[in-house]
């Protein structure tokens, strides 16, 4: 009677919720608890998983902001998106959507941002590109380069406002009516076509290093990925043994920029790559960015305007709003994903809204603290709950928690800064290929036979490339006589993801075709069948700290969009049982009517 009583509670507890007979199923649901030394190790596994992308974010909004040869700065922006993102994650796994979901920085906001740092008014001053006329000390340099980190910040600030509204008002199941994969698709691909220049510039520091950067990472991603390295491990049962673990699978791009990193610094070291600054290759180099780490505080907490009051600019409003439209509908297909993924039935309508909403908060505290761009959720880490099978909200909350700690170390945001050029650019070729390609692959679910599908997405594709190009090199033409609408029209149609998501958004509404031609059906059909679930489960999706039972009952909370509702349930458990004794009664009808014949 005891051992089949232990096991009972072992499992409501949340030791595991495997099941033999089907691989497929996480070894750790959502509401488990894995291990305190599991926690730990994946968390950590989270936040390396997330690494790359994240740093990238900063190094890229570097340029904008006329901070190439600040590497001090650049290290406390890396410190401070570690730390927003880490709180981010707390809050949506805590209040938000609740699923295992960590957040971090966007790619989807930094299109807008470039476009809106390459106005003429904002671009860099000529003796910031000049490495030997920049005193990083200097009163002069230090406005040049807040004035337009704080325009950044007040400009996502008020456009964060947006995801807020709808995500907490429910708008957001509105949208999404409209909202399919042929406006996905063009808008998630290009925020990394239109990054091409970026990481062509880096890439050609060094094309050497950054080759073998590149391989490094292509071949621990995709032809070593299933090969296990054995580790020691312990454990009560078995003691000391080894266990399999694919490291390869699990931090590709840290193991390859650690590798070609480790290789620039021999190179450093015997004098291989060019001292001088005006030679090939000299980027590549470990020691270009001098005494930063030493330079850099040990600790270091960020805190809500310490760059200065933000300002606002109307022009980057209206581009960063697009920005975010684009991370709400790729939130909405995330958290569906991670539910698929963590064992945890289809999220219900209140909580993909206090989701959004909260992504939206997220954004209103990345722009408070100064990151210079907003916060998502992360795609990949969705994909790792795929490959550990630990779909535990313990876990990502446990990431959250190491990235607050790792923003606040200011020598970890330093040792980053110092990765050679040549080296993130063969990173950024790797990630903006993948971003491109994601994109790309939300149009499975169309039907790219038809002529109809195939013109919205490459007209849209296409014109996206042309026009923001021809805008650049044509400044000039967008004159109405009126500043301010001047700097809106000339963020948005140098925006490449604003111009091929409005295209296809505008086309594949108002061009007749079916639901099935255009993939809106699959999702709908996926939803409903997974929504066969038991719908007690939802209960994952309830608000902490017992506030669900305290107000779930109460019959005014039926109005609020983000607040789960008791008698909900309640009513369609009463009507599920309705129809199947309806059913039932039906089926007796038929068998006593055939009996009589």
């Amino acid at each position: 009677m005891d051992e089949p009583f232990s096991d009972q509670q072992a499992g409501q507890s949340g030791k595991t919720c495997v099941a033999e007979e089907d691989r497929n199923k996480p070894t750790y649901c959502v509401t488990d608890v894995p291990p305190w030394y599991l926690c730990i190790f994946l968390a950590f596994q989270h936040y390396l998983t997330a690494f790359g992308a994240i740093v990238s974010i900063p190094l890229i909004l570097s340029e904008g902001l006329c901070l190439q040869h600040d590497s001090l700065t650049q290290s406390r922006l890396i410190n401070t998106i570690f730390f927003v993102s880490g709180l981010c994650t707390v809050l949506q796994v805590t209040f938000g959507v609740r699923l295992p979901i960590l957040q971090g920085g966007t790619f989807a906001l930094v299109t807008p941002a470039m476009a809106m740092l390459s106005l003429p008014e904002w671009k860099c001053p000529a003796w910031t590109q000049n490495a030997s006329l920049v005193n990083t000390s200097s009163p002069l340099f230090i406005e040049v380069w807040q004035t337009r980190m704080r325009t950044l910040q007040g400009s996502i600030m008020v456009a964060s406002l947006l995801q807020v509204v709808v995500g907490f008002s429910g708008l957001i199941g509105y949208l999404m009516r409209f909202i399919g994969p042929l406006t996905i698709a063009p808008t998630v691909s290009l925020i990394g076509l239109s990054l091409y220049d970026s990481a062509g510039d880096k890439a050609g520091s060094h094309w050497a290093i950054s080759a073998m950067t590149m391989v490094l990472i292509i071949l621990f991603s995709q032809y070593l990925r299933l090969i296990p390295i054995p580790v020691p491990t312990y454990s009560k049962t078995r003691k000391l043994h080894t266990s399999k673990l694919y490291i390869f699978q699990i931090m590709p791009i840290l193991l390859g920029i650690a590798i070609s990193w480790l290789v620039c610094y021999l190179l450093t070291i015997y004098d291989v790559l060019p001292s001088d600054p005006a030679l090939y290759g000299h980027l590549a180099r470990t020691d270009v960015k001098g005494n930063v780490v030493s330079e850099a505080s040990w600790i270091r907490f960020p805190y809500p305007g310490q760059w200065g009051v933000p300002t606002v600019s109307l022009a980057g409003v209206f581009g960063i709003m697009a920005g975010i439209i684009c991370s709400m509908a790729e939130s909405v297909g995330d958290y569906h994903a991670c539910a698929r993924l963590s064992g945890a039935p289809p999220p219900p309508k209140h909580a993909i809204n206090r989701g959004i909403g909260v992504e939206g908060l997220g954004c209103l505290l990345a722009g408070a603290f100064g990151t210079g761009n907003g916060t998502t959720s992360f795609s990949e880490n969705v994909a790792a709950l795929g490959i550990t099978k630990v779909g535990s909200r313990t876990v990502i909350l446990l990431s959250g928690v190491v990235m607050i700690l790792m923003g606040m170390l200011g020598k970890i945001g330093a040792i980053f800064t110092t990765i050679p050029t040549p080296v993130i650019g063969g990173m950024f070729l790797i990630m903006f290929g993948v971003i491109t390609a994601a994109g790309i692959s939300n149009l499975q679910s169309t039907d790219m036979n038809s002529s109809r599908n195939i013109f919205v997405f490459g007209f849209s594709m296409f014109s996206a490339l042309v026009i923001p190009n021809w805008i650049m090199k044509n400044p000039d033409s967008l004159e109405t006589g009126i500043k301010e609408v001047d700097q809106v029209l000339h963020i948005l149609l140098t925006t490449h993801m604003f111009v091929g998501g409005f295209l296809g958004f505008f086309l594949d509404n108002t061009i007749p075709g079916t639901k099935r031609e255009r993939g809106l059906i699959t999702f709908d059909k996926e939803h409903l069948e997974e929504s066969s679930d038991t719908l007690e489960t939802e209960e994952v999706y309830d608000l902490p700290f017992g506030l669900s039972f305290c107000l779930g009952h109460q019959s005014w909370v039926r109005y609020i969009p983000f607040c789960p509702w008791k008698g909900h349930r309640s009513q369609y458990i009463s009507e599920d049982n309705n129809t199947s004794q309806r059913q039932g009664s039906k089926h007796s009808a038929q068998v006593i009517e055939e009996c009589t014949l």
